[in-house]
């Protein structure tokens, strides 16, 4: 891309925040959690199932297990029981039990603050511990890419990469790093509230004037 390009995207970018700030100031994770810790065992839980089932679940689980002591100490099968309903339960009941017992065993039982440390954890990739530093210790050392900002970056014409880290540098080089943690949050929410993945509401979505794929979405839903 030129530099007339980029300039030209960074300044469409500035105008996405702007309007997405009129919508979600001080809109964080929909994640409920009272610990670092609690927010990664939330995060982990909330990989491919809804935030609004993960606070269900983890309502009553981190209300009794608070610690990674507590959760290294759970079995399998009881951890694959009480978190059954947010979906494969054995792969994330084996990835927090691990997470625990290496937090505990390496760290002390407190959560690390570096991305290199974090993605050492079981289970913990790049978009995870995005969310962990940013939430939980408000440090912006990138941008968590979920199917939501997949899908707005893609829509508005900020990336034309289906990978997760190209999107994320894409996203990076236009947007000042002291808004990363709020692009990453306002587009998830404005994902799930406006832009949806099969019905996009673009009639009634503040970012329509930005966005290239507004009028073939509204032309389209108007000839079905």
């Amino acid at each position: 891309m030129s530099d007339m390009g980029k300039n030209a995207q960074k300044g469409k970018m500035e105008n996405a925040i702007r309007a997405l700030e009129g919508l979600y100031a001080g809109h964080g994770t929909a994640l409920r959690f009272n610990s670092v810790f609690q927010l990664a065992v939330a995060v982990m839980l909330s990989a491919q199932c809804t935030d609004v089932r993960v606070n269900i679940v983890t309502k009553g689980l981190l209300a009794k297990y608070k610690t990674a002591k507590d959760f290294a100490a759970l079995s399998q099968k009881k951890l694959e029981k009480l978190i059954f309903s947010t979906g494969f339960y054995r792969s994330k009941a084996k990835n927090i039990r691990e997470m625990a017992k290496t937090v505990g065993e390496k760290f002390g039982g407190k959560m690390p603050c570096t991305m290199e440390k974090l993605t050492s954890l079981q289970g913990i990739g790049r978009k995870s511990a995005n969310v962990i530093l940013s939430e939980g210790f408000g440090i912006s050392e990138g941008i968590a890419v979920d199917t939501h900002v997949r899908r707005l970056s893609g829509r508005l014409g900020f990336s034309k990469s289906a990978d997760p880290k190209k999107i994320e540098t894409d996203l990076m080089e236009l947007c000042p790093k002291e808004k990363w943690h709020f692009l990453s949050n306002s587009l998830i929410w404005h994902g799930r509230r406006t832009c949806h993945a099969q019905k996009p509401d673009c009639k009634g979505c503040a970012l329509a004037k930005l966005c290239p794929s507004a009028d073939t979405f509204s032309k389209w839903q108007y000839y079905r």
